[in-house]
């Protein structure tokens, strides 16, 4: 919902929206005909993250953005995907490479015998991160400063590990792994503390504020994704870890995914995940504060099982319920937790829509919603819900916000151009400026200083089709886009 500027009778409505039921639009993100997409995160700009499967059968990273979507490639070997898309462009997710894991771990669970590591692209660029020493890493999340954070091995070999094949393909283990931070610079990783007694651990998200959390345990009591369990969920922050307890049970080797795990932190410092309850045989989703401590979110009626998946900024939640008899047999269904309440998204979408939602994956800060759904022919797609305006939420703020850039299309056989995007104007004064490569087109194109209102783009990748779209946003937070900028290049 956007912020009312208007008083009184404007205000009371605004009350009146806030309470009511969200309702979404649905847009199955396709491909069409593909067998299996997901979608992992959407950022504030409305570019959405995650994977598909192409005509070999492989996983590839894909981007989608209003209507259009990219394979933006990997590390070399046979399958990647993307897990998540800052505000800025950049992309980090993980990828197989051509090498053989010397200890077959499978750390990844694609079955292939390869070496994983995570990766992060941007403008078409991609950069594989660097591990602690041992074969493969894992990717977590990644905020606003390029900051990005995961797992990765070192070169410690660990008798306690699982020496079998887990459920979900990962094994059998032999080096310890650790929770990291990639970045902000280029080729940095930093190892994250573990609490007293624990000897690995994993960094599922991290926020504007550098704030990150995760999983630690040991590697007998530590279960990688998916789904994901450990001893304790944490916090870490300005160089210390913090256990942030527990619903009353603890990690259940027997049980699929019950442990204590701590998945998102939005920039509140508010943290979501899931946490076992008494009898340790299922596990509900949690919101933990400083000052509350740890919440149980309970699940959708008749359920057993629920996590937390992701945090916005307003305090929203996503993540998944689940029926009896509990993960991997039970029934999923995504929820929303709004206003103190846990909503079945399947029931805020409306009926005719092209799938049945079955999971959900991130929220972004406008409410816009991503996850995967089964379609009525048996495939899996990506789906983004987009919040239903109404006339109550529809009547916000200062109007006259424009994303004007020159030039809007172009064919040169110069090897760069420079964009212009300081015609653009806001009734709320100042704009701060962003140019983006949108999928498309050739995805190898370099900005220089993306963020300054003229852009220089230089055609990295040779001969073809450039997209590049401006977004401009002024001081009172509203938001244009441009159209679509096309530079077809094709040197002399």
């Amino acid at each position: 919902m956007r912020i009312l500027y208007l008083m009184g009778v404007s205000a009371c409505l605004a009350a009146i929206a806030f309470a009511q039921t969200p309702s979404y639009t649905l847009t199955d993100l396709g491909p069409a005909g593909n067998m299996f997409s997901q979608a992992n995160q959407v950022n504030n700009n409305g570019f959405v993250a995650g994977l598909a499967t192409v005509p070999s059968g492989a996983q590839h990273s894909y981007m989608w953005y209003e209507g259009i979507y990219a394979d933006i490639g990997g590390l070399g070997g046979t399958n990647s995907g993307a897990g998540g898309v800052n505000n800025l462009g950049q992309v980090m997710g993980g990828a197989e490479t051509t090498t053989k894991d010397p200890n077959s771990e499978n750390f990844c669970g694609y079955g292939t015998g390869l070496q994983c590591l995570v990766y992060e692209w941007q403008n078409g660029i991609i950069t594989a991160l660097p591990t602690l020493g041992g074969t493969n890493a894992n990717w977590g999340g990644i905020n606003n400063a390029g900051e990005t954070a995961g797992v990765a091995e070192t070169n410690v070999r660990d008798p306690k590990c699982p020496a079998g094949v887990a459920a979900n393909g990962i094994g059998p283990l032999v080096l310890d792994y650790e929770p990291v931070i990639w970045g902000p610079g280029p080729g940095q990783i930093r190892q994250l503390p573990l609490p007293s007694g624990d000897t690995v651990g994993y960094a599922f998200a991290i926020n504007d504020l550098g704030q990150a959390v995760g999983m630690t345990g040991t590697c007998a009591t530590t279960t990688l994704p998916g789904p994901s369990a450990s001893l304790h969920a944490v916090l870490w922050e300005n160089g210390a870890v913090t256990n942030l307890g527990n619903l009353g049970g603890t990690y259940n080797p027997a049980a699929p995914g019950v442990g204590n795990v701590a998945l998102n932190v939005n920039n509140k410092g508010q943290v979501v995940g899931t946490s076992a309850i008494p009898g340790s045989a299922h596990n509900h989703a949690f919101l933990w504060t400083w000052e509350a401590g740890m919440q149980d979110l309970g699940t959708l009626p008749g359920d057993v099982f629920s996590a937390g998946f992701w945090i916005n900024n307003r305090g929203e939640v996503i993540g998944a319920s689940v029926g009896a008899p509990g993960p991997p047999m039970g029934n999923f269904r995504p929820f929303l937790w709004t206003n103190g309440k846990m909503l079945d998204l399947t029931t805020l979408v409306p009926a005719n829509s092209p799938l049945q939602l079955l999971n959900a994956s991130s929220i972004n800060d406008r409410g816009e919603i991503t996850g995967f759904g089964l379609t009525s022919n048996g495939e899996v797609h990506a789906f983004l819900l987009t919040p239903a305006k109404t006339s109550s939420s529809d009547t916000s703020g200062p109007t006259g916000t424009a994303a004007i850039v020159t030039p809007l299309n172009l064919t040169t056989s110069d090897s760069s151009v420079v964009l212009d995007g300081s015609g653009s104007t806001s009734a709320a004064g100042a704009l701060q400026y962003l140019y983006m490569v949108v999928p498309g087109g050739k995805q190898a194109a370099i900005l220089q200083i993306a963020t300054d209102p003229k852009a220089t783009i230089d055609f990295v990748e040779g001969a073809g089709l450039y997209l590049i779209q401006l977004t401009v946003t002024d001081a009172s937070g509203n938001s244009a886009k441009s159209p679509v900028i096309t530079l077809n290049y094709q040197p002399s």
